[in-house]
């Protein structure tokens, strides 16, 4: 196993609330990502190098080991089925909540309540604890469209300030769970390059 570490971390909110956490490791990439349409950056630590992909592909890239390191959303590791991965820090960083919302004028449902949501397993666990079951609607995006035009009784989604929500004339029911973003470490690689990623994690730990 080589000593080069890869850190695997998404585009957009997670990327630039990462950076400065990186910066104050001494880890620079030499290229800025937010302006370069390059995956891979080398870093001012040259056995360090960054990967920008999709959120939902950290946790992968990080437990089949093409990363050592990933930085992820909660809400994206409590859809991931893998358990090859260790999740030694909470970042706490892109912080807002998973909810349940719906419209101001709640609709009367007769049978099975429709759910729209991208977070299909945390749903269904979600409603499970309560002993109820219902029929759960697979969306990418846009979830608030899914009650407005009928596809949906309610959603499940994050919520950061609620605006969107209430542009869209729907409320916040119930809070399911904080999300902030969270280290993740491949287990073979926390092994075998324990001298490496170690003192990365027990810095990470002191700043914070």
């Amino acid at each position: 196993m080589s000593d080069n570490i890869t850190i695997a971390v998404s585009k957009g909110r997670i990327l630039e609330q990462s950076l400065p956490l990186l910066a104050k490791l001494g880890i620079h990439p030499e290229e800025d990502p937010n302006s370069s349409r390059k995956l891979i950056f080398a870093t001012s630590e040259p056995n360090i190098r960054l990967i920008i992909i999709r959120a939902t592909d950290v946790p992968t890239y990080v437990e089949y080991g093409a990363a050592d390191i990933g930085i992820a959303g909660k809400d994206v590791l409590m859809e991931y089925d893998g358990d090859g991965l260790y999740e030694p820090l909470d970042l706490g960083i892109c912080k807002c909540r998973l909810s349940l919302a719906g419209p101001k004028q709640a609709q009367n449902s007769n049978g099975r309540l429709r759910i729209a949501t991208k977070y299909v397993k945390t749903t269904r666990d979600y409603f499970a604890t309560q002993g109820k079951q219902v029929e759960i609607i697979k969306l990418y995006g846009s979830m608030e469209l899914a009650p407005v035009l009928g596809l949906a009784d309610l959603i499940v989604d994050l919520v950061e300030s609620g605006n969107t929500l209430k542009a869209n004339g729907m409320v916040e029911l119930e809070k399911i769970v904080d999300i902030s973003s969270r280290l993740v470490v491949n287990k073979a690689a926390m092994k075998m390059k324990q001298s490496l990623i170690k003192p990365l994690i027990t810095r990470l730990a002191d700043i914070l």
